[in-house]
């Protein structure tokens, strides 16, 4: 059963609607992130940055603050503005997203920037309608936007605060199919005013007092409002429903190692996972089927010697590789494949998967990728 938070009963004993005090909250204990205005300059007449605000929402889809903070400052050291970003090269904005994951993002965040420039004058459309036009912003990110960048009255919802409304309204649907009635009960909550600072302070509040486990519900500026609080039964909300066994897709990996050190890359096909990045030499795994495992899928004859196993965990499948490494002096690269030096390697757009490969042939060889990358 529901206790549906409504504008009714947004309300507690204190008097002041939940939306006020949760933002009088905020006003007080915000987070500061670098993609952020806090709210006194905001009172002070300042603006957010729209570019900024995008940037960083598109960074933390299914990535934490922590990650996604000194990829931030790359990117915004590098590419400045939205126009610098669409005038980029395709291949430095992977190159400089690699590490961070869901490189679908990386290749919609370039499309973007550059519908921006050509649709829109280089001026991000204000409404949730037009943001969702754009290549990359479904909902979530268009609510965001239209709500931090432009103060328009969106409901936005995250991981937090699908957490933060669970449990106060002790919603017993499992997530996700509980999203649709989330949706309603924060779309019923947003103020007219302020709306950006309310749907920051929801998210704050999820990440740093309604966590996962072990909820400070005592500092908690929305207490009285919190069923699942009152029921004793806060960690036990949001209900998720049961999770169903990922397949293991298993492939094989070759590192080849010039005499001076170089790995033999190649970049993935424009279509489909991990596309457009670069990699070792692989079998021809997929999602949906193994590939070859043993030294037969070489990409060309060598002394091929076993490495060990690398597991990385995709969305839908985990991924078992088994690494081979091979001495080949000074051979010339095929057609479409390169030699990075070692001191090149760390610009590579090798995604996490490819860097656990090259470590497990040749430790340490993308220590200076992950330092560099803030990992």
């Amino acid at each position: 059963m529901t206790r549906q938070i409504s504008p009714e009963n947004c309300t507690a004993t204190r008097g002041e609607a939940l939306p006020a005090r949760l933002i009088a909250w905020y006003d007080r204990h915000h987070r500061r992130l670098p993609w952020r205005l806090p709210p006194d300059a905001i009172r002070a007449g300042r603006r957010p940055d729209p570019y900024r605000v995008w940037l960083s929402e598109i960074m933390l889809q299914q990535t934490t603050v922590g990650a996604a903070k000194p990829y931030f400052d790359t990117f915004t050291e590098r590419w400045p503005t939205l126009a610098d970003l669409a005038a980029a090269d395709r291949d430095d904005v992977m190159k400089a997203w690699a590490g961070l994951g869901y490189y679908s993002r990386a290749r919609n965040l370039k499309k973007c920037a550059e519908a921006v420039m050509t649709r829109h004058g280089g001026v991000f459309p204000e409404t949730e309608q037009a943001l969702k036009a754009l290549p990359g912003i479904g909902d979530y990110t268009a609510a965001a936007v239209a709500a931090i960048a432009f103060g328009r009255p969106a409901a936005v919802v995250d991981g937090n605060v699908e957490r933060v409304v669970t449990r106060l309204s002790a919603i017993e649907t499992p997530l996700p199919a509980a999203k649709p009635e989330i949706r309603r009960i924060v779309a019923a909550m947003v103020p007219t005013t302020r709306p950006g600072d309310f749907a920051q302070a929801m998210m704050d509040l999820g990440a740093t007092i309604c966590t996962p486990r072990r909820p400070s519900c005592i500092l908690c500026p929305v207490m009285g409002d919190c069923a699942a609080q009152r029921l004793g039964a806060a960690e036990r909300f949001p209900l998720k429903a049961p999770k169903t066994e990922k397949p293991v897709r298993e492939g094989a990996a070759f590192v080849a190692v010039r005499q001076d050190g170089a790995v033999l890359l190649r970049r993935r096909p424009d279509k489909g996972l991990l596309a457009g990045m670069s990699e070792v030499p692989t079998s021809g795994w997929t999602a949906r089927r193994d590939g070859e495992k043993d030294t037969e899928a070489a990409p060309f004859p060598a002394q091929w010697s076993a490495c060990g196993v690398v597991t990385h965990v995709f969305t839908h499948f985990t991924l078992r590789l088994s690494v081979y490494r091979a001495a080949v002096g000074h051979a010339a690269a095929a057609d479409d494949h390169w030699w990075s030096r070692p001191e090149a390697l760390n610009g590579e757009a090798l995604p996490t998967v490819m860097k656990k490969a090259i470590e497990a042939a040749i430790p340490g060889a993308t220590k200076a990728q992950r330092k560099a990358a803030g990992q």
